[in-house]
């Protein structure tokens, strides 16, 4: 055998006693439930917003057009679980007692879905069972596509868009007021519209106009403390992992980090799961507080590549404008005018419209949310109030950030 072939097969040999490592002595029972898309049989702690919402909803079984309802919380408050949730009783007892219900789940955050009003409703036809292109056909058509194939019977159908903020800044707030001004065209059916929300100031600032045809109810979920969080992982730990894995201290640790992040859940499912698969690397049988240290500082590294990577157009350039008078004003003071000037030229060069400051200063306000920068208020005297900015992207990240706001805004 020929030295190549000898070190083949010794990389072989190797390969195959990790793979056995990771089939035959995995930590977890069932790593399913420690994953964003899994749906438990309880919802801890949101009793209260599960009833508040199925109240208003409860009037579809009775084929009578509900409020719409718009659900606001920050990430991993459990807003998309609990209205999950509802749908399946609410299908569940239609489906018992006879009831025309149609209701039809859409992520707005996914591209090449919610970015248009036409590829919504041509989603929505499509979760209908009927074909239609993905793009070429005028609006209108579409509308009336979609129209022809719900008023058919008398029926309800429930849309729920969630991360619907996301789509209204993709293509704005009018395919809102076009989808509720269907309803005045429908004669046998009727729509009605859950928007699912991280911001709870978004409909502020909509046009009056669209706001108004919404006629809607509003229901927030507070973020979990650390208890509730601590409960949310002890509930899910017994299922995932296998017995005395889990060392003490962990799930509390875990919980502490989430609620630093606004109470969010779903970071503290994330924190124990990555730690428990970092063990797995180290061909360890024990999740330590270590681990979950390690797993943290990963998390925080893929969630900022994630939010740059997703963000609109408008907020890509507004970071790439903080990014650019941060490397070229060292040790200064950066104000939000000074981010303006630099967002209006970058606007130029990559043909797009520019935003006004206000909206250009509140998107600076969400990445201060998101923790990519931190924008304190300081008074300017007879100038007024301005946000004086700080980016809080680390070193080792910056050169990634800015390759993917390159890539994606066509800047050489």
């Amino acid at each position: 055998m020929s030295q190549k072939g000898r070190l083949r097969r010794k990389m072989g040999v190797k390969l195959d006693k990790l793979f056995d490592s990771f089939t035959n002595n995995t930590i977890f029972k069932d790593k399913n439930v420690l994953q964003s898309n899994y749906n438990p049989d309880t919802i801890p702690h949101r009793d209260k917003q599960i009833k508040q919402v199925a109240s208003i909803l409860a009037p579809v079984l009775r084929l009578e057009k509900p409020s719409n309802l718009f659900i606001y919380g920050k990430t991993g408050t459990g807003k998309t679980l609990s209205i999950q949730y509802i749908r399946d009783k609410l299908l569940e007892r239609a489906s018992k007692q006879e009831t025309p219900l149609i209701i039809e789940y859409i992520n707005c955050k996914l591209k090449k879905i919610a970015d248009t009003e036409y590829r919504i409703f041509a989603e929505l036809i499509r979760k209908l069972g009927h074909d239609i292109p993905s793009t070429g056909l005028p609006t209108n058509q579409v509308y009336q596509r979609f129209i022809e194939i719900i008023d058919k019977k008398k029926q309800i159908l429930v849309i729920i868009l969630d991360e619907i903020d996301q789509a209204v800044k993709k293509i704005e707030g009018n395919f809102l007021y076009n989808l509720m001004r269907l309803n005045s065209e429908l004669t046998k059916s009727q729509i009605v519209l859950i928007g699912i929300s991280n911001d709870l100031t978004f409909l502020d600032h909509l046009d009056p106009r669209v706001k108004s045809s919404l006629s809607e109810e509003e229901i927030v979920f507070p973020p979990y403390n650390a208890p509730q969080l601590q409960d949310i992982l002890r509930e899910r730990a017994a299922s995932a992992f296998k017995k005395d894995v889990i060392c003490e201290g962990v799930l509390g640790k875990c919980a502490a980090y989430a609620a630093r992040e606004h109470g969010d859940a779903r970071r503290a499912l994330d924190l124990l799961r990555i730690a428990g698969e970092l063990v797995e690397r180290d061909e360890n049988n024990k999740v330590t507080l270590e681990y979950i240290d390690k797993a943290n500082e990963k998390i925080e590294k893929d969630k900022i590549l994630d939010i740059v990577s997703t963000q609109p157009k408008q907020f890509q350039l507004t970071l790439m404008a903080i990014i650019l008078l941060t490397e070229s004003q060292k040790n200064q003071q950066i104000m939000t005018g000074d981010v303006y000037h630099v967002y209006e030229d970058l606007c130029s060069r990559t043909a797009t419209e520019p935003l006004t400051q206000r909206r250009v200063g509140d998107i600076i306000a969400e990445f201060d949310m998101l923790g990519l920068i931190n924008a304190k208020v300081v008074s300017k005297g007879r100038y007024g109030r301005m946000r004086e900015i700080k980016l809080f992207i680390s070193d080792i990240l910056l050169s990634k950030v800015k390759d993917i706001l390159k890539e994606s805004l066509g800047l050489t």
